[in-house]
């Protein structure tokens, strides 16, 4: 009996199961649609960006004019110039399709909700997106790419250009550029800064977004205690006088078993470690970089200092109160010891829905393989294109009249940042790495 039960179960689930892919079927045949109807179950994505990549910008351009002609694509991303980029874009596909008549839709989201804007949409029935401009290695490697959501894809043109580091600029994914926060001092007092330890010294207090109003200043104190930037920090500590390091030392001994128990594995985690912790105790919060910016180029302000995004100095509007003469830039400044600053990167991503895909890649590659392409963003000082062909020369922009009127926007490059500016750079895997054991303890640390 126990045998007929069984297989007459076994019949009425091999029926219901045939009954099911029938109505399946049935239904999207009526409906005019494929049973793979969307893209991320098929990995139809993921299919063209490994095409994509085989192919030069010409051959590109042409897929991207076919697949956007009469459709918008809606990009997403944490830098409004991704709406001018745009532009130029649709001007290059206008040179070859007649009467081409796509659009780009451009947002951009609010208070670092990008991760949620991005993971609904990929996760819901709308599947708006195509591609995304977005910052904060450390989220983007844990929530959206490690988890697929987000597709990493190299440009062909950009993988041949002279001079790029794929190694840098695509692992674990594609850059489109290196924005850099750097420290500067108001010289209208006494306050001398020389080494990277002054910014941590006793009565200092940086200006500073602050640890969680945006996220990439936390990458930066997580990268402190990787092994290549805790030996820098060691190195500029070895340069104080003795005096100076006895303030220090106390701390440095107490992160020692700190950083044991948080198991960092660097050599000389205890004395990043230990820069971290002082810099949290201390710093002074400020909303935003243009606030920071503005205080800091007053007279009013003299002896301040603050680390803030470079670029910030194109905005100030020269009077005898404010000047950019006003504020000094830590690295330029001779005798200098240790880091000057911080890269984060935008990383430009294809989510696995996204609905033109083709256009997306062919977008990615205009705005890392040509100037006009990178021009919204290479306009400015402190942003650096992976791509050398891409740049602008900001060494003089500092100048008039062939004279230096205003020195710290002579933008000394990028490479000299990474050498005798001592510039740490995110590393995705490293932040995502730590932040789990790392992210409460500077909070903890972060008296504000």
């Amino acid at each position: 009996m126990g045998g007929i039960m069984k297989r007459s179960l076994a019949i009425a689930l091999s029926l219901a199961i045939s009954l099911g892919l029938f109505t399946s079927l049935t239904a999207c045949s009526q409906s005019g649609q494929s049973p793979n109807k969307n893209k991320a179950d098929a990995g139809e994505v993921a299919k063209v960006i490994a095409e994509a990549q085989k192919m030069s910008n010409a051959e590109l351009f042409k897929k991207a004019a076919e697949e956007l002609d009469g459709k918008t694509m809606n990009g997403i991303g944490n830098s409004s110039r991704g709406k001018t980029a745009a532009e130029g874009f649709i001007k290059e596909l206008s040179k070859i399709k007649s009467g081409f008549s796509g659009k780009i839709a451009w947002s951009q989201p609010k208070n670092n909700s990008i991760f949620e804007a991005l993971t609904a949409d990929i996760n819901g029935n709308t599947k708006t997106y195509s591609m995304t401009l977005i910052q904060d290695g450390n989220q983007i490697k844990s929530k959206m790419f490690d988890t697929g959501l987000l597709l990493n894809y190299i440009p062909h043109d950009f993988a041949q250009a002279k001079g790029v580091d794929l190694e840098a600029s695509t692992k674990p994914f594609m850059a489109l550029q290196t924005l850099i926060k750097v420290f500067m001092i108001n010289n209208q007092g006494k306050t001398v800064v020389k080494n990277f330890w002054d910014f941590v010294a006793k009565d200092s207090k940086p200006m500073f977004m602050g640890v969680n109003s945006e996220p990439i200043g936390k990458n930066f104190l997580y990268m402190l205690t990787s092994e290549k930037y805790s030996d820098l920090v060691k190195a500029a500590f070895d340069k104080l006088s003795a005096e100076q390091k006895s303030y220090f030392e106390p701390t440095i001994k107490a992160m020692e078993k700190e950083a044991k128990e948080l198991g960092l594995k660097a050599k000389n985690a205890a004395y990043g470690l230990a820069w971290v912790k002082l810099w949290c105790n201390q710093y002074n919060e400020v909303t935003d970089d243009g606030p920071i910016c503005k205080k800091l180029v007053s007279k009013s302000a003299a002896g301040e200092t603050g680390l803030l995004v470079y670029s910030k100095l194109r905005s100030v509007e020269e009077s005898d109160e404010s000047s950019v003469n006003h504020v000094n830039v830590a690295s330029y400044q001779d005798g200098y010891v240790g880091i000057g600053g911080y890269g984060y990167k935008h990383y430009l991503m294809i989510p696995k829905t996204s609905p033109l895909p083709w256009t997306a890649c062919a977008f990615i590659s205009y705005m890392t393989t040509s100037k006009d392409g990178f021009k919204a963003w290479g306009k400015d000082i402190g942003g650096y294109s992976p791509n050398p062909a891409c740049n602008q020369d900001h060494s003089k922009d500092g100048e008039k009249d062939g004279k230096t009127v205003f020195a710290a926007k002579n933008d000394r490059g990028y490479d000299w940042w990474l050498k005798q500016g001592q510039l740490v750079i995110e590393d995705p895997t490293y932040c995502a790495e730590v932040s789990p054991v790392m992210s409460d303890v500077i909070d903890g640390w972060t008296k504000k």
